[in-house]
Order: C-alpha cells, then structure tokens, then sequence
C-alpha cells in the first residue's frame, strides 16, 4: 500500500511514517522545509525506495501543485492529512488575527488543498482512503471551557469542510474520516501529554485500517470511539 502522509518530520506525522514502513508499507512523506528532513534520512538509508520526501507548504498553491506533480506519477491508496499548527492559545482581548489566519489557513485549507490535487492520484488506489487528523477541540458541543481559538476554529472548520468532502467523494468510493490522536507527547502536545506518540499513532492506524464507506464523514478517537461534533 502507498501512503502519503504531510507534516511528517516531527510528531505524530513522523510516527506515521515509522510505523508504516515498519509494517513494509511505502511512504510518501510531506515535509515544510528541506532542513526538516534530517530527522527522516535514517528511516530512508533503512527503507530504501519505499519512502520519498518532498518539500511541502500545505499553505502555498505552488508548493502543493509541485508536491502533486511528484506524488501523482502513481496511485495513492490512503492520503493522511497530518500536518497542523496549534496557534496562540490566548483569551479574546488577546487575540492575534494574523495568527488565526494563519492558523485556519495551514489547519483547515491546508488539507482541502492537498486532498482535491492528489484526486486523480486517489481515485487510482485501492485503498481509496483519506483520513485528517483532528482535534477534540474542534467539537462544538465538547467546548465547555472556552479560548484557544484559533486552534477550535481551524479544527471546527477542518471537520465541515470534511464532512462536505466525505458527501462529494463519496461517488467516487472514497472514504473520508476525522481523527482525534488523544493529548500527545509532541512538541505541539507538551511533555505533560499523557499519550505517546506511538501508542496514538498505532491506534489510528487501526482505525485507518478498519475504515470503510460506511465510516465516510464520521470523527473518531484514536481508540475507535465517535466523538460527538
């Protein structure tokens, strides 16, 4: 199976990448800046040709043509939408417009960009799968406590527009899921995180795996669970 997997120097996309060439898949890894890669060479001298890299900008319409230039030359059997940015996490008197746009625009457009030019890609797999890592906190009726909005935004956003796209796609036979990793131990997630980044990522590659059409549009934890929108 040939995965392409964004936002895979670090985190959780990193551990996407590990895992799923451990298993003898062949991998397609997304990355933001060249120096970015070095964390992922040791995992090429060991895999060889089944894992590529390419320089990706999910913000940027030329970035992400040439990346679907590169990565189209074959089909993709799963897409996973990794790559995130938390924002500042402040109250409203606080807030940083330009982050928020900023955030919204790599978070929610950033996966709507790489899914519609890696189409024609997709529609040749056969795995037939497109999976966005989100949050919990973009879940309106989970919000209880307010602030961090540019993250909850990006997230409430993200989790429409797939729902939208899990309707669009769904005559072509693809599948369309949303995916809470749990509060990681990343960068992003913080050493107080409880989960690590391994246990996350092997959950929610169960739920990939397990995905069908009957799970188009639907938001699950990284164990399996719904969650509520």
């Amino acid at each position: 199976m040939r995965y392409v997997i964004t936002g895979a120097s670090r985190g959780i996309g990193f551990e996407f990448v590990q895992q799923l060439l451990r298993r003898g898949e062949t991998v397609d890894a997304g990355v933001r800046a060249p120096e970015m890669a070095r964390r992922l060479e040791p995992l090429l001298h060991e895999a060889g040709n089944r894992l590529r890299i390419h320089s990706l900008e999910v913000t940027s319409a030329d970035s992400v043509r040439a990346f679907a230039a590169n990565v189209c030359r074959e089909p993709v059997d799963v897409l996973i939408n990794n790559a995130g940015v938390s924002g500042q996490w402040v109250g409203l008197h606080e807030l940083d417009f330009e982050d928020l746009e900023r955030t919204i625009a790599v978070n929610a457009l950033g996966p709507l960009r790489i899914t519609s030019s890696l189409l024609p890609a997709l529609r040749q797999g056969i795995g037939r799968k497109v999976a966005h890592v989100t949050s919990r906190m973009g879940s309106l009726s989970s919000n209880t406590e307010g602030g961090a909005y540019a993250y909850r935004m990006s997230k409430a956003a993200l989790n429409m527009g797939v729902r939208s796209m899990a309707n669009d796609l769904r005559r072509d036979g693809l599948s369309c899921v949303l995916l809470h990793p749990g509060w990681v131990q990343t960068d992003m997630g913080g050493q107080d995180a409880p989960l690590p980044a391994d246990d996350s990522v092997r959950g929610m590659l169960r739920v990939i795996d397990g995905v069908s059409m009957e799970h188009s549009g639907r938001f699950f934890d990284y164990e399996g669970a719904e969650i509520p929108w």
